[in-house]
């Protein structure tokens, strides 16, 4: 029977439209239509008894796998308890020299940067008006002692006239107060004579202290004042130097006590990267108030500077001691670690490790010190740490060709493997 055309079109339009969605639904879901055959053998697990491949045979994470490691051996050494901060180098004393009375500079006798010693000329003021000041003084003091000799000469005649009642008593007392009055007029004179003299001395200009000269300020010919604070010179003690610092105010109780009681605390001058000794002195000076806006206290010491290492205003590194801990057991710092819960080591007992949390102290070169939680003695891992966890298995690295060994065995006492394969110094060697 013949069918309406368009009866036959809705038919094939339905029939593409069911094959096209089974298509799709085919691919969404994986049925295998559009996917091609796999071999059985694929979906099937390994063959019993048969060998497990790369990773699923034991591996870092095996706990019965022991783990090659490099141990350090904790010691008993002095620590000194150091302060560390930033000092600046000032003079020990630092004048600007001025004259004291007025007048022409004359001369110089320095160069600028000159080492001058204390008492060494440095200038001359013109000398001249105060050499004619003294000496009118000095003629002042001779006719006044030429006075006061005749009136005490007078006044012995007076005294023997009066003892044959010759002269009236009257006469007596006024000679003898006129003796008083010239006597007086000396001293006066002798004054004014010692002081003309002293600016004598005045107008030459000497080093009041040893140290090196700055810039010349006032050239010869110019006239100078005493009353001027410029100055012609600055002159600077370079040896001995100091160093000013601060430390923070809760270090006080850890210095003012020695401080008082007159005992040396050692002090180091370092250089900028804190590696170099620059010099080594004491400490002299802190001071009498806290600073107020940073909570921290100035304190200066003094070193010998012969080499002249320090220079005024050069920036230090400052090493203070201010006690030593005696026979503190210490450790390598490679062995110290930081967690959530604080510091650790991992302590070597026959061949397992234990990690054992610690307390630490000062850290003195390579070496920290341990104030809980290792004895002397114990061994430390220092290296090969990152694959350690509490009683883990481990073999201790030995010297280039030669095999590891368990931990129970005989191992050289305080040494471990470095990276270049020479023995590294025991923590108990460390320097303090």
């Amino acid at each position: 029977m013949n069918q309406n055309p368009a009866t036959r079109s809705r038919s094939r339009l339905l029939l593409t439209v069911l094959v096209v969605v089974a298509i799709a639904l085919a691919i969404f879901y994986g049925v295998p239509l559009l996917r091609g055959s796999h071999s059985s053998a694929d979906d099937a697990g390994p063959p019993a008894g048969g060998r497990r491949g790369p990773g699923m045979g034991r591996g870092a994470n095996d706990p019965s796998q022991a783990v090659s490691v490099a141990v350090g051996k904790a010691g008993l050494a002095d620590v000194p308890v150091t302060q560390q901060a930033l000092g600046t180098v000032i003079p020990n004393y630092s004048v600007t020299v001025t004259s004291r009375v007025d007048g022409e500079l004359q001369q110089v006798y320095f160069t600028e940067g000159q080492y001058v010693k204390k008492g060494q000329l440095l200038a001359q003021i013109d000398p001249r008006a105060y050499q004619a000041t003294l000496d009118q003084y000095l003629g002042d003091l001779a006719q006044n002692q030429a006075l006061l000799k005749n009136a005490q000469l007078t006044a012995e005649r007076y005294k023997r006239l009066v003892a044959k009642d010759s002269l009236a008593k009257q006469d007596l007392d006024t000679q003898i107060a006129t003796v008083g009055q010239y006597a007086g007029a000396v001293k006066a004179d002798q004054a004014q004579i010692d002081a003309a003299r002293l600016n004598l001395t005045y107008a030459r200009i000497t080093s009041p202290i040893d140290g090196y000269t700055g810039l010349r300020l006032v050239d010869p010919g110019n006239i100078v004042q005493s009353s001027s604070t410029s100055g012609l010179v600055t002159v600077t003690q370079t040896n001995p130097i100091a160093v000013t610092f601060s430390i923070p105010q809760g270090q006080i109780a850890n210095v003012l006590p020695k401080l008082r009681q007159n005992l040396a605390l050692p002090v180091k001058a370092m250089d900028q990267l804190g590696t170099g000794v620059l010099a080594q002195g004491t400490l002299k000076f802190i001071s009498n108030e806290i600073d107020t806006t940073t909570g921290s206290i100035k304190l200066k010491a003094v070193f010998d500077n012969p080499d002249e290492k320090l220079y005024p205003n050069q920036f230090v590194n400052v090493s203070l001691q201010t006690d030593t801990l005696h026979n503190a057991v210490v450790v390598p710092s490679a062995a110290v670690q930081l967690s959530n819960q604080g510091h650790f080591v991992y302590v070597v007992k026959d061949d397992k490790v234990e990690r054992r949390a610690i307390e630490v102290g000062p850290v003195v070169g390579d070496s920290t010190v341990v104030t809980k939680g290792v004895a002397n003695e114990e061994q430390v891992v220092t290296r090969g740490i990152d694959h350690l966890r509490d009683g883990a298995k481990v073999t201790l690295e030995q010297a280039d060709g030669q095999a590891a060994q368990p931990a129970s065995g005989d191992q050289p006492a305080g040494t471990h493997k470095k990276r270049d394969g020479a023995d590294k110094p025991a923590a108990s060697d460390a320097k303090s």
